[in-house]
């Protein structure tokens, strides 16, 4: 395939029939499976001068919640050379990973494999902004502008290039609540996002006074770092969180269904207004915690009672409140942080005083309207007046526009809680090349899933109540209602 880069081909006037925006693990897979699909002229682009995934998260010790299958590439072509299996070839490393009998991979290594594929991919390109996407009609093709940056971030060029098609995979952004805002973005005050966490672990762990806030998976795995390497008796702790419970993830067998391409299906066909309130109810599929990092966390605590000298079991000095909501925050001295508490239920108000707060408050999506603010008047919307989606991952864009705009993690409010999961990265993937090839590039199975969603009016092939002398002739299907397996709130 042609893996040309735009900006320094001699023949720039020739188009891209697909040009990503952003380069992390969803594009990155779409990037690796273009390489094995048909003959397309495609490329890359991230602002960063290489591949970085959650550098701040990357925790000694902590794992991927989803097994190692759900790579770049494995769920769609197994046998593709971007695979995990064959980076640990590359690396000479299976047979450990083999004795390791690992399911679920730690981050670092999750993080190491994707650059090995960042580096390798040709069409990758990295230390370049996109900076407009425009709809050029006389051209009848996206027009890009960028600009390269050195390794400062420093603009060293400008260029343009045309494309077919485009797909916008920019991420999230680390969420900070309002309230908390003025305090994360002042350099004095200690209060950090999750996102930056190992960047000031050490400055964690020497203060006297220690407030997580929120109840998912960051959270949890920064408060059992912080739990574990501060001293016993004194370890200063305390975990607050909205949620009614510091609440386990939902990994049951068929609970995980919900991570299929059928239940993508399902929630996409549903009416606008169901999606919105379904979305809230589901937290615990993809927002809670891990039953591995729970128990770590209570058998950490548990142990501490054992160290006693009186024989009376001895308490951890820590602090665990869910369904706690921070109300205000403010400065208390030079380098202390108070916060005004409210408990949700009980309806009581509270405050403690401490010297530092991780806020383990989550991601949101980044905005495509900056990107894409001369396309707006092409764009289609819905009610609340965000950019409608297709079932194929499209924009819905006037018609007058020929090619496709993509878009990858940034369709939670039309295609559900599987948008941001790793184990549908490659399945999105290949939907989008299938989109833009004229046979498919990848085959992909119709069925997903053993859970039938939402009501379907099927064929049985048993014969009516009383045999054929009910008015059927053997063999003739009757027709029946299956229930489902609605979507635990």
């Amino acid at each position: 395939m042609n893996t040309v880069d735009p900006a320094d081909s001699p023949s720039t006037d020739e188009p891209l029939d697909l040009l990503g925006v952003g380069i992390g693990p969803f594009n990155l897979s779409l990037a690796a499976l273009a390489d094995g699909a048909a003959d397309l002229r495609t490329a890359f682009y991230d602002r960063r001068p290489a591949f970085s995934w959650h550098a701040g998260q990357l925790i000694q010790g902590t794992t991927l919640q989803v097994p190692f299958l759900a790579d770049l590439v494995t769920l769609v072509e197994p046998a593709s050379p971007w695979s995990f299996l064959c980076y640990l070839k590359a690396r000479g490393r299976l047979f450990p990973f083999y004795f390791a009998e690992r399911f679920h991979i730690p981050r670092t290594e999750y993080d190491a494999y994707c650059r090995w594929v960042a580096d390798s991919l040709p069409t990758c390109h990295f230390s370049h902004q996109i900076d407009a996407v425009r709809w050029n009609q006389e051209r009848d093709l996206f027009q890009v502008d960028y600009t390269r940056l050195d390794p400062d971030g420093e603009a060293t060029g400008v260029g343009r290039v045309h494309t077919r098609n485009i797909v916008i995979g920019i991420g999230t952004t680390p969420h900070v609540p309002d309230r908390l805002r003025p305090l994360a973005e002042s350099p004095s005050v200690p209060v950090f996002h999750s996102a930056d966490y190992l960047d000031h672990r050490d400055r964690l762990l020497a203060a006297g006074h220690v407030t997580v806030v929120g109840s998912g998976q960051s959270g949890a795995e920064i408060f059992l770092d912080l739990l574990r390497n501060r001293p016993h008796g004194r370890e200063a702790l305390t975990w607050i969180a909205r949620t009614e419970a510091f609440a386990p993830m939902e990994y049951s067998k068929l609970g995980l269904e919900h991570f299929t391409p059928d239940y993508t299906r399902y929630f996409h066909a549903l009416p606008e207004p169901v999606r919105d309130q379904l979305l809230p109810h589901q937290w615990q599929l993809h927002k809670a915690i891990d039953h591995e990092t729970i128990s770590a966390i209570h058998e950490e605590l548990y142990q501490r009672t054992l160290t006693t000298e009186s024989g009376q079991p001895s308490w951890p000095d820590v602090t665990l409140t869910p369904g706690v909501s921070v109300r205000t925050a403010g400065r208390m001295g030079a380098d202390r942080v108070e916060l005004h508490l409210e408990h949700v239920q009980q309806g009581t108000q509270s405050r403690i005083t401490t010297d530092a707060v991780v806020l383990a408050t989550g991601y949101r999506q980044r905005p495509l309207d900056p990107l894409l603010a001369p396309i707006d008047p092409y764009l289609r919307r819905d009610s609340a007046g965000r950019p409608r989606v297709d079932e194929r991952h499209r924009l819905v864009l006037d018609p007058s526009i020929r090619g496709a705009i993509h878009v990858q993690n940034a369709e939670l409010h039309t295609h559900g809680v599987g948008t941001p999961d790793l184990g549908l990265g490659a399945w999105r993937s290949a939907v989008i090349l299938n989109s833009l090839t004229d046979e498919p590039a990848y085959e992909l199975p119709q069925r997903t899933a053993f859970t039938t969603f939402g009501l379907d009016r099927q064929r049985d092939r048993r014969p009516a109540r009383g045999g054929p002398s009910a008015g059927h002739r053997p063999g003739t299907a009757t027709p029946t209602i299956r229930t489902a397996v609605l979507p635990r709130g």
